[in-house]
């Protein structure tokens, strides 16, 4: 079996000072995809940077204090690849992907946007540029007879089921006509499986985000927006999958909860 987490840390150093550490200590994922570090390799204390154990890729952002990649695996990749080829976004901290024997996992941050401001219009040229490069990875892939899934903050929410007030952001950068469009093209032009939702087909959410605002996650006022999105030979090896959603809002070390699958190897 392989399992793959991913989780927006929201900020590594004070997701390790709030429970990161314990849970990594007791997760059984053989790949972890964290999103949102926002420290450089150096700013991690050595149980967080190189864990025991376990492997670790960091890809920072050229600017400090954002944004910022990692991947931690069991065993040692065979290949690193930090960005995807963009000249704009390549030193951003938004990708980074390893091979494992017979998969590519990626980590993935893409950018959150603001409607009517220069943060949307950088989360719409990413998208454009991204699109492209996701199609040419799971063809690749396939050339090599490999799988890929590209985990992580996709920062939109495809359908109605994935917030729970979806009336109420239709006009918001989330859950944006074109951007929900985009990712239908993710799966249906580049033929790539949201794993979560595959597996869990008529229900609302499981949701992975809630605000810290308010009571959003004591009433599951959530987001689903992380995601796993997998070639389909390897989500249809897939046997399990779920939100490690916290027991009580005291106990979460990020805004968001890891999302967790299981694949047959």
């Amino acid at each position: 079996m392989l399992t793959v987490t991913t989780v927006n840390v929201n900020g590594l150093r004070a997701a390790a000072k709030k429970g990161f550490v314990e849970w990594l200590a007791q997760t059984s994922a053989d790949v972890i995809c964290l999103q949102e570090v926002r420290a450089e390799p150096q700013q991690l204390t050595d149980e967080v940077r190189e864990p025991a154990g376990w492997f670790t890729v960091h890809a920072p952002a050229a600017a400090k204090g954002r944004a910022g990649v990692s991947l931690y695996a069991r065993r040692e990749p065979e290949r690193v690849q930090i960005g995807f080829g963009s000249e704009e976004f390549d030193g951003s901290g938004r990708y980074a992907e390893i091979d494992l024997p017979g998969v590519t996992v990626a980590s993935l941050y893409l950018p959150s946007g603001e409607v009517g401001t220069e943060r949307q219009d950088e989360k719409i040229r990413f998208m454009a540029e991204f699109l492209p490069y996701l199609q040419g990875l799971k063809e690749r892939a396939a050339a090599d007879g490999r799988e890929a899934v590209v985990c992580g903050d996709w920062n939109i929410a495809h359908q109605e089921a994935d917030l729970k007030n979806w009336k109420g952001n239709k006009k918001n950068s989330g859950f944006l006509p074109e951007e929900r469009e985009w990712l239908t093209r993710v799966f249906d032009e580049a033929a790539y499986v949201d794993v979560v939702r595959a597996m869990h087909p008529d229900v609302e959410g499981p949701y992975s985000w809630w605000s810290y605002r308010g009571r959003a996650f004591d009433n599951d006022s959530g987001w689903r927006i992380d995601y796993q999105v997998a070639t389909p030979g390897l989500a249809a090896r897939a046997v399990k999958s779920w939100v490690e959603r916290a027991a009580t809002h005291e106990e979460r070390w990020s805004d968001h909860a890891p999302v967790t699958a299981v694949y047959e190897s």
